[in-house]
Formats: structure tokens, C-alpha cells, sequence
């Protein structure tokens, strides 16, 4: 069943949005995997391909980790106009989490706190759906650890060799604020081991970003993207949830722990991809997720160094309708700002 985006946007997103965060979300999972969620017909405007990290992404708009960890709505998903999906964050054994209430809607703020914990079924599981999964959509395996009885050193390796002969490219998870101590691996000694330990295991692998979060010094940034390039990583997306709670939160839910993700993230993640552009200089692929709510966002995060644009809170807050209104809204700020494609945008604020 193919049902017109308009209609889901105007009947089922608001039925799902009077359920509690979790229940809406794994309905919408549900309907996904059903076909029940719409699909997108025709071709993207050629205007939006862009050509990173060895592939080419009819649009540069994709959706973020953690809407579908077990990479169990693949398909439903790729019918909706992403031009890249994201599936995980996965760990090696299955984990339930932290305890619900978990996800919170801050409604007024455009934003959403989550504090899930990499909530999953485990890599055995997540494989068997990802080689399920068949569309002409490049997706990426976004991979972290287990709460407890983790080997960084040893866990990264085995889930990049587990996740190499069927992602397109892989995400190391070292900066979700929800399980004890995986920001530390951030640091540059530990992360230095972890993308050792992963050239060793598996020298020829998709290409291997490295997820941070949007709360580093600049210090931190810098020993960071020094580390990932000696490291032989490909590229860095900017930037996980943030800890930190931006002045002027009007929601009831602003106070509950866990990474703050959507709108209000906007500033704080773009000036970070911004940073880490300087300091890359272009020897690492950037992708800018955090507060993208239109295609002036998309656009934003494109000029500022990025070469492709994550969504996460904006799609659970639209619904399907986001990515055909993103993509024409993106068209539009490009021909107003006198740019002739998304490709000859990235980096532009940098050139000039």
C-alpha cells in the first residue's frame, strides 16, 4: 500500500504524537516495516547529488542513528527520499537500556531528551535485518558498546568486521551521554587505541567516521580530528545529543537528564562542524547533524564545512513530509543564495 506523504502528515503524525515518545516511536517502526508509512515517487532534482566518501548521494539529507537501531525498518525508510540512512547505534549482545520514562517531547522547544542507553537487540539480530534490507539508498552501521562487560579495544573491532560487508560506511559511537564512560573514549589516548585496534582487525573496511559529541573544548576538538586523521578515520559526524541545556528551554521536560537533540542544538553543533572544517582541512568527510529543522539548516550545515545533513528530532516531530519538504526548501535557499548546487555549497562559508 502506497499512501500519499500529505495524508500521513496530516492524520497519523498527530494520532502518534498524543502517545507517549517511546509508543509513538515503536508504532512508527511498525508501520515502516509494514510499508505503511508512504513512499516518495520520482527522481531527486540533480541539483541535490552530492559525492562523498567514495559515494554518491542523490540528496546530501539523511536520517541520524537511534530512530532505528536494529536496522529493522530499512526498507520502509529508504521510500521516504532520505539520501542516506543510518541504522543503530548497535552494541555486541543484546541490552534493554535504562529504565522508562526515557524519551521526553519538548514540544515548545522543537527538541527532544532521551536517555534510552543504546536500547538494542544486539549485532546477530541487527545483521540478519540489514541483509533484509534491499534499495538503491547508501546506509551506515552505527556501532557502540555494551553498558557493562565492554572491551572498547576489542568490541569496536569485532562489530566494524561484523558490519563491513554490508554497510556502506560505519560510525564509531564514542559520545552518546547515556552509558557510563563512553565519552572518555573520546579522549585522544583511548581513541588513538580504539582506531588502532580497528586498522589491525580489519584493514580493508567501508569507510569509518567518528561520532563526537557537541559538548568538547576546542582543545578536545582539535587533539580529536589530529587523532582520527593519523588514525586512518575517513570522517566526523558533528555531533551527538548535548548534556548541556541552552538558555531559554521553555518545556517542563527541560530538567530531565539525558542528551538534549533538535532545534536548540542547532547553533552549538553547526559552530563545532564549522571548527572541525578549519581544523580537518579537508582531510576528513563532515556530517552535520544536530537542530535541523528546514532546508536553510540543510544549508547551513553544507556551507559550514558539511557534505551531508542528519535529521533525527525534526522527522519524529513531521513525520514522512519532512524529507520532500526539506529537499524543496533546500532548492529554494540554494537558488536564493545564488548557488548552483548542494555539492558547490559545501564548505563555502570557509572559502570566503
Amino acid at each position: 500500500m502506497r499512501l500519499p506523504l500529505t495524508w500521513l502528515a496530516s492524520r497519523a503524525v498527530p494520532l502518534l504524537r498524543a502517545l507517549d515518545p517511546e509508543t509513538a516511536h515503536g508504532l512508527a517502526l511498525r508501520a515502516l516495516r509494514l510499508g505503511l508509512a508512504g513512499h516518495v515517487s520520482g527522481a531527486d532534482d540533480t541539483r541535490l547529488a552530492v559525492a562523498a566518501l567514495g559515494l554518491r548521494f542523490s540528496n546530501p539529507i539523511g536520517l541520524a542513528a537511534g530512530f532505528d537501531k536494529n536496522a529493522a525498518a530499512l526498507t520502509g525508510l529508504s521510500r521516504l527520499g532520505f539520501g542516506l540512512l543510518e541504522a543503530g547505534t548497535v552494541t555486541p549482545l543484546p541490552q534493554p537500556g535504562n529504565p522508562r520514562p526515557r524519551m521526553f517531547r519538548l514540544t515548545e522547544d522543537r527538541a527532544v531528551i532521551n536517555r534510552l542507553g543504546f536500547n538494542n537487540d544486539g549485532i546477530d539480530a541487527y545483521l540478519a535485518n540489514f541483509r533484509a534490507f534491499h534499495a538503491d539508498v547508501p546506509v551506515g552501521a552505527n556501532i557502540g558498546i555494551n553498558k557493562t562487560g565492554a572491551v572498547p579495544e576489542r568490541d569496536y573491532p569485532a562489530l566494524v568486521a561484523a558490519v563491513a560487508p554490508i554497510a556502506d560506511y560505519i560510525v564509531v559511537n564514542v559520545s552518546s551521554p547515556n552509558t557510563p564512560g563512553l565519552r572518555d573514549l573520546q579522549g585522544e589516548e583511548r581513541l588513538r587505541g580504539i582506531l588502532d585496534a580497528i586498522a589491525r582487525a580489519v584493514p580493508t573496511r567501508p569507510p569509518l567516521l567518528v561520532k563526537l559529541a557537541p559538548d568538547l573544548a576546542p582543545s578536545g576538538l582539535a587533539a580529536i580530528v589530529e587523532t582520527c586523521v593519523d588514525g586512518g578515520a575517513d570522517g566526523l559526524i558533528v555531533s551527538n545529543t548535548t548534556i548541556a541545556r541552552p538558555a531559554g528551554l521553555r518545556s517542563r521536560h527541560a530538567g530531565e537528564a539525558g542528551g538534549l537533540s533538535g532545534a536548540p542544538l542547532m547553533a552549538r553543533s553547526t559552530a563545532m562542524l564549522r571548527e572541525a572544517a578549519v581544523l580537518a582541512r579537508g582531510r576528513l568527510v563532515l556530517v552535520g547533524v544536530g537542530g535541523v529543522q528546514t532546508g536553510a539548516d540543510v544549508l547551513a550545515k553544507l556551507r559550514a564545512g558539511a557534505s551531508l545533513a542528519q535529521v533525527y528530532s525534526a522527522f519524529a516531530y513531521a513525520g514522512p513530509a519532512l524529507v520532500p519538504r526539506l529537499k524543496r526548501e533546500l532548492l529554494a535557499a540554494l537558488a536564493q543564495a545564488g548557488i548552483a548546487t548542494a555539492q558547490q555549497a559545501i564548505g563555502l562559508d570557509l572559502q570566503e
